[in-house]
């Protein structure tokens, strides 16, 4: 199941009459069992009234609706205010009436006439309140399933039952999957009335007041499952296995040492390794399979350097061509399960690269992963990761700076790498002094060149503060201080360009910059999640700020990469689509097409330790690669259009996948060629 705060926003909406009900219901929101929020509905008559609002990691969405519903409980005018997760001001409407059905959202306005306008509407920002009445109102249609406005066509399918006791006794539940608005469905659990019980994911769950304890685990184990299921199911049917040799015929092989594309080749894989390198049109030995690469460009498994890794993020990413993860913090139970099931091949998945995530008890720290509160804690943390095998620890916002050095020498000791945020009240000069291998986002290495003695960064000030960035001087003594020692250290970065693109430039109304060559493929949820911005600026003024404080990271990562700092591509967006316009704003700083795919292939294989078996295409390694039809050593935009991914040695066919997950197909389905059996 998607994060919730996106379940909130491509929500659906109906309240069909219940005088039965109490006039308020509560709820409360959990993240790993910690309660961090509230969602509240007054009711009266045809009017509700709906108060929402959580914070995790000192962000969340608050947000206040008035909904007025006509006699047969659907709604005719609805108002939606408040702040998104990172900020923005809602300001969101709907109004229906005789023959129209009309919209303003971030997005911008727009009407559906007729006699065939939907009764319902998804919000783009709303709460869950929209969730269960429309669950109401699908259950109560024959074939449980309606038209909504913008857009799509909801349905609901039971998967589920169970029972609860609290303060009103034991409640009889059922958990329903709702599907076709977005690439994945959301499970949500509603009460024998139909009323909204509680909604769930592995490591989130919003249920009725008094409940919610009861609820937590074994709701978000039924999602988690239901999940499970369905990528199981995706897996099983667009997963090709072969017993037999694959000849994928008439390639050219990107070479990342060399940079330069190859001649025309053939390339065979057996038992997940690549097993011969030949000229195009050699021979083939009887009982192979083959794909026909018709020309197009060979590519190693590339390397996402910055994910946070869900069930739902794990295929679109194969998909993509990246065929490595390096997580960067999780539910480290539910990581695990997840890398058993991608091993086992029960579900498509790329290889993965744990971060022990530690985290700082705070009011504001992140539930992920291990909270310490103190240095013995954090030291032991790093312990438990290195005994399991994590690569790296990856320290984060709330641990307490003074912990730093011992824990980076815990974590040296135990052979591993220290990579993180700049924890709050210290600077990017300070955890390099501590021993930190790696800083991540490139905001939280200059905030520290503008913030004053005291700013706490574990807010959302972390971000507006970048506002201050067009005032350094990139030639200051404190800039060239910084630089000069990550340069003598070797200390490499993470920069996350193209979240700080989304949260800096983007605008509502307009797609964002990173999503324009593949928004018309999404679903239309998804399309209006990418015209709206990230970060709220109020103000023009603010708005400019911003823009100019892009223009200055930009700047700053083209200083570092003249410097030699080794750069490393990463999102924090799930990869996937984002992932390409990651390397895409890799070449804005200076490198050639094939230099940023040697960053994301080679060097990173370098970097991880993994190069003996990943990072080129050569007899022996792993096969794992993806068939462009393009020449991505002229353009790199070749890379949007994968034909096809090996995933060590599983051949995916992205367009056979895509329509699946309500994405329209970008490339073509090579031909494949498989021997007669016996």
């Amino acid at each position: 199941m998607k994060p919730f705060h996106l379940i909130a926003g491509c929500a659906l909406a109906a309240l069909a009459a219940a005088p039965a009900l109490a006039d308020r219901l509560e709820y409360r929101v959990l993240v790993q069992s910690r309660d961090i929020g509230h969602y509240t509905v007054d009711r009266e008559g045809g009017r509700a009234v709906i108060d929402f609002d959580y914070k995790e990691n000192g962000r969340g969405p608050t947000i206040k609706e008035d909904v007025r519903l006509d006699k047969q409980g659907f709604p005719v005018n609805w108002t939606i205010t408040g702040r998104t997760t990172f900020g923005n001001l809602v300001n969101e409407s709907f109004r229906r009436g005789p023959g129209f059905a009309m919209w303003r959202d971030l997005a911008g306005p727009g009407a559906i006439k007729g006699k065939d306008a939907p009764l319902l509407y998804a919000s783009q920002n709303g709460s869950p309140f929209d969730i269960s009445v429309m669950a109401k109102a699908l259950l109560a249609d024959p074939d449980h399933t309606m038209a909504v406005a913008p857009g799509g066509i909801a349905s609901l399918t039971e998967r589920g039952r169970s029972s609860f006791d609290g303060p009103d006794g034991k409640i009889e539940v059922i958990t329903y999957e709702l599907t076709g608005l977005s690439l994945n469905p959301s499970y949500i659990t509603l009460d024998a009335s139909g009323e909204l019980f509680a909604v769930a994911s592995a490591d989130f769950i919003m249920a009725r007041k008094g409940y919610e304890q009861a609820a937590d685990v074994p709701l978000r184990a039924l999602s988690e499952k239901l999940e499970s299921e369905r990528f199981s199911r995706l897996q099983s049917e667009y997963a090709h296995r072969f017993d037999v040799p694959v000849r994928i015929r008439n390639v050219r092989i990107f070479d990342p040492v060399k940079g330069t594309r190859g001649e025309p080749s053939d390339v065979v894989i057996h038992k997940g390794r690549i097993t011969g390198i030949v000229p195009a049109g050699s021979p083939a030995t009887p009982g192979e399979a083959a794909i026909d690469g018709a020309g197009g460009t060979l590519v190693p498994g590339m390397f996402e350097m910055h994910g946070h890794l869900a069930q739902q993020d794990a295929l679109l990413n194969v998909l993509a061509g990246i065929t490595t993860i390096r997580d960067m913090g999780n539910d480290n139970a539910v990581l695990d399960v997840l890398i058993d099931r991608i091993g086992k091949g029960e579900v498509a998945g790329p290889h993965m690269i744990r971060s022990g995530f530690i985290e700082g008890k705070s009011p504001y720290n992140s539930a992920t992963g291990i909270l310490v509160s103190s240095e013995a804690e954090a030291i032991e943390a790093v312990r438990w990761y290195a005994a399991r095998g994590y690569w790296q620890a990856k320290l984060y916002s709330s641990m307490d700076p003074k912990w730093a050095p011992a824990v980076v020498a815990e974590a040296h000791r135990q052979g591993m790498r220290v990579a993180g945020h700049v924890p709050a009240f210290s600077s990017a000069d300070e955890m390099i002094a501590a021993g930190y291998d790696e800083l991540t986002h490139v905001n939280q290495l200059m905030l520290g060149w503008v913030l004053n003695p005291g700013e706490d960064t574990r807010t959302l000030f972390r971000f507006t503060a970048m506002r201050r960035f067009p005032s350094i001087d990139l030639d200051s003594p404190k800039v060239r201080k910084t630089l000069d020692a990550m340069v003598a250290k070797g200390v490499a970065h993470e920069p996350t360009i193209a979240i700080h693109e989304l949260g800096l430039t983007a605008v509502d109304g307009k797609p964002n910059p990173g999503a324009i060559d593949y928004i018309d493929h999404l679903p239309p949820a998804e399309q209006r999640q990418q015209k709206q911005a990230l970060f709220g600026a109020d103000t023009p003024q603010q708005r400019a700020e911003y823009v100019a404080a892009y223009a200055k990271i930009m700047d700053t990562l083209r200083l570092m990469h003249r410097r030699g700092i080794l750069l490393i591509p990463g999102t924090d967006l799930g990869g996937g689509f984002t992932y390409h316009r990651e390397l895409e704003l890799f070449g804005q700083l200076g490198m050639t097409p094939s230099e940023v795919l040697r960053r994301a292939t080679w060097d990173m294989a370098r970097y991880t330790g993994r190069d003996q078996q990943q990072g080129s295409i050569e007899r022996g390694k792993l096969a794992d690669f993806f068939l462009v039809p393009g020449d991505p050593t002229q353009d790199l935009k070749a890379i949007k259009k994968v034909a096809m991914v090996s995933m060590g040695g599983t051949i995916y066919f992205p367009d056979e996948v895509y329509p699946a997950l309500g994405i329209r197909p970008f490339a073509f389905v090579p031909k494949l060629t498989v021997p007669a059996t016996k």
